[in-house]
């Protein structure tokens, strides 16, 4: 009987083992018809090892012959050059993307090594990728001539070997004309940094080693010129003004005035009012009672250093005196000492003390203490006037010359007009007027006077001292200025006879004060720096942007100085006078 529906046949499935691949003719002698099909030898029977492939005809089969350990070092040798190279190359990108600050001190120098290799060469090298390329190696150790000196004190020498690349290498306590030996511990662009090992010819005319009064020059960080004479310190600092007005004003030859001599500090020695020496952590692997023992019984750690950090490295240098510190600072520094020795074991973190002068209760200027503590007031006199603030605020350290700078900016200020002149100012702002240093000592020759400051505590200072001295209130005043609109406050003053002192931190003045500066446009600006870089730039940002306006209306510099608050080091304080024409 048939059926309904058609017969389907099956077709059974073709399923190859390995006995029926084995009958396939082999790829290598020959082609079967399926010589797509991978080609395995028999598995190995239980108990059976493979033998290992005795040819390289046998590589074809699946799986990896064993490595050799010649192989296997080569490997991992090259693994590892493959990752040095690479993190080379990502180092070597990230230096090259890495462009300095403007008037940070990195780019204060890297313009002074320009200026010493000639643009042209620099340009070429780094247009050809050889900027890093530095001819000395890690911790060799090279002799060098030393060319220039740095605005930063450091000198920066040269290979004088035939055929040496244009190269630079910064050496610090070193000086124009010597010859030195160094080792190197740094590569940068277009320059190395060197650890100063040696003078082998020094400079006579400029270094008298018998000029250096502290034991630890030549390793503190601190100082660097201790082995030149006073006169030569004040040479170095007007030069230094000079260049950062050729660096960073933007402005021709013709705008700005002859640099006067730098003024003298009175003290060249012994005039540091404040210092703040730091020390380290214990170390992690101490035992917190061991240290303690050893405390108890009297014992100093021989790695417990308190000081400043040696030239050139994150790590403190014991300093038990520093000779540019007061006298009173230096004898209170081995009781503070002790107690550190004394306290160690309670510290889980490193820690910065403060050591500030201040007169007694009595205020007689002969009677000295040192304060330690951040939030204690500090008492001191400058010419007739007497100023408190807190220990941990801002205050200048060199107390002994801001008689002669307050002077200054007064002498200066009135200079340009003759006694009977109408247009004589008559009415002071002092911005960033902190606890009132000019405000007060200016006082006497203004009708009118503002402070505006952003610290509130600032401004309960300035007020205490305004009422110290007897100013009174309708006289002189401190308002606590908004940033965004900090001239708000003296909107009443008569711009035309307005005197503006501008005191800034290190970075200067922002954009949005120095238009609100030029919104303002007061008669005179005086501006007082801590950091002549910035304000050089700044002066010439408040020049340019009233460049072609019309009578009255555009800022000149009148005079440009510099003041030595810290002899014995590198660094200047400057006062440049603009006047409205």
């Amino acid at each position: 009987m048939s059926s309904r529906f058609p017969t389907i046949r099956l077709c059974r499935p073709l399923f190859l083992t390995a006995r029926h691949i084995q009958t396939f003719r082999h790829p290598v002698y020959g082609r079967g018809p399926f010589h797509w099909l991978p080609m395995t030898p028999p598995s190995p029977k239980i108990g059976q090892v493979r033998p290992p492939p005795e040819s390289d005809q046998e590589s074809l089969y699946p799986g990896k012959r064993p490595r050799t350990e010649k192989e296997k070092t080569s490997s991992k040798s090259s693994q590892k050059t493959h990752k040095l190279v690479k993190k080379s190359e990502k180092r070597l990108k990230k230096q090259r993307e890495h462009q300095p600050e403007l008037c940070s001190p990195e780019h204060v120098q890297w313009l002074d090594i320009v200026n010493l290799l000639g643009e042209d060469v620099v340009n070429d090298a780094i247009e050809e990728g050889k900027e890093f390329q530095s001819p000395f190696a890690f911790h060799e150790v090279v002799e060098l001539e030393v060319k220039a000196i740095c605005s930063n004190g450091d000198g920066l020498a040269q290979s004088d070997t035939v055929h040496a690349p244009p190269w630079v290498v910064v050496v610090p306590f070193s000086l124009p004309g010597e010859r030195v030996r160094v080792k190197i511990f740094k590569n940068n662009r277009m320059h190395s940094v060197a650890d100063f090992i040696e003078i082998l010819r020094p400079n006579t005319e400029l270094r008298d080693d018998s000029r250096v009064q502290c034991r630890y020059f030549s390793k503190c960080g601190g100082c660097q010129y201790q082995m030149l004479s006073y006169e030569r310190q004040l040479e170095f600092k007007r030069n230094v003004v000079a260049k950062a007005y050729k660096n960073y004003s933007t402005l021709i030859e013709c705008q700005i005035p002859p640099i006067q001599p730098t003024i003298p500090s009175p003290l060249q020695y012994g005039y540091r009012t404040k210092i703040t020496p730091h020390f380290q952590a214990p170390p992690s692997r101490l035992d917190r009672e061991v240290l303690k023992k050893e405390v108890v019984d009297g014992r100093v750690p021989d790695w417990l250093k308190i000081g400043f950090n040696l030239q050139g490295q994150n790590k403190v240098l014991d300093i038990e005196e520093c000779p540019i510190a007061t006298p009173v600072l230096n004898e209170a520094l081995p009781s503070v000492r002790q107690n550190i020795y004394e306290t160690i074991h309670t510290y889980k973190k490193g820690a910065t003390l403060l050591l500030r002068e201040s007169l007694d209760a009595t205020g007689k200027t002969d009677h000295k203490k040192c304060i330690t503590s951040n939030h204690a007031s500090v008492r001191e006199t400058v010419g007739d006037f007497t100023f408190e603030y807190l220990a941990s605020s801002f205050f200048q350290n060199n107390n002994s010359v801001l008689s002669s700078l307050t002077t200054y900016v007064r002498d200066t200020v009135f200079s340009l007009y003759p006694p009977d002149d109408s247009s004589r100012p008559t009415h002071l702002i002092d911005t960033y007027c902190g606890s009132g240093l000019f405000a007060i000592t200016l006082s006497p020759y203004f009708s009118s006077i503002a402070g505006i400051e952003i610290s509130g505590d600032s401004i309960l200072y300035a007020n205490h001292n305004a009422r110290i001295n007897n100013i009174p209130p309708e006289k002189i005043s401190f308002r606590k200025g908004d940033a965004s609109d900090i001239f708000q406050t003296v909107s009443d003053f008569p711009p035309e006879k307005t005197v503006m002192v501008i005191d800034p931190p290190r970075k200067g003045c922002d954009d949005a004060f120095i238009q609100q500066l030029l919104n303002f446009r007061c008669q005179l600006v005086a501006y007082v720096s801590c950091n002549v870089h910035t304000q050089a730039r700044d002066v010439g940002k408040i020049l340019k942007a009233t460049q072609g306006e019309g009578t009255g209306r555009r800022y000149v510099l009148e005079s440009l100085s510099g003041f030595d608050l810290f002899p014995q080091t590198a660094h200047v304080e400057s006062v440049a006078i603009m006047r409205l024409v």
